[in-house]
């Protein structure tokens, strides 16, 4: 996945991400490798948790949740006990959850693009300021 501007501007962006995201909604294990496989070159380490259940009679794992930490809020994604899969948005200051709002997926993928354009940018921005400052501009 590349995280360049699409030339659509900033809504666009969000909308090309949130597409690229929307793989199987069902499936949580399709949403944890895209967001620490394909998207691990985007993301800040640490950013994305993953949590694993382990089957009792075997060494497998398969991942049932996971938690994307933005900077204003967290997002999390879970499998549901009735299938398919529960989002939510964590308002989170100092670490700690101040409130849980669960929201639809439309509305989470939305939320997830614009968290992972925020950080491209940042990176995009920290990156141009510390090629200005090695130059001594």
């Amino acid at each position: 996945m590349t995280t360049e501007p699409s030339g659509l501007g900033p809504l666009g962006d969000v909308q090309v991400v949130a597409s690229m995201l929307r793989t199987d909604e069902a499936d949580v294990r399709s949403f944890a490798r895209i967001l620490t496989e394909t998207l691990a070159d985007a993301l800040p380490d640490g950013m994305v948790e993953v949590e694993y259940r382990r089957k009792l009679v075997s060494r497998d794992k398969r991942a049932v949740g996971l938690v994307v930490h933005g900077d204003e809020h967290d997002l999390g994604l879970r499998e549901s006990d009735r299938g398919g899969i529960d989002t939510e948005v964590r308002r989170v200051v100092g670490g700690v959850v101040l409130s849980r709002t669960k929201v639809d997926l439309d509305t989470w993928l939305w939320m997830l693009a614009e968290t992972v354009l925020a950080v491209a940018a940042r990176t995009a921005a920290t990156q141009r300021a510390l090629e200005r400052f090695v130059r001594g501009r």
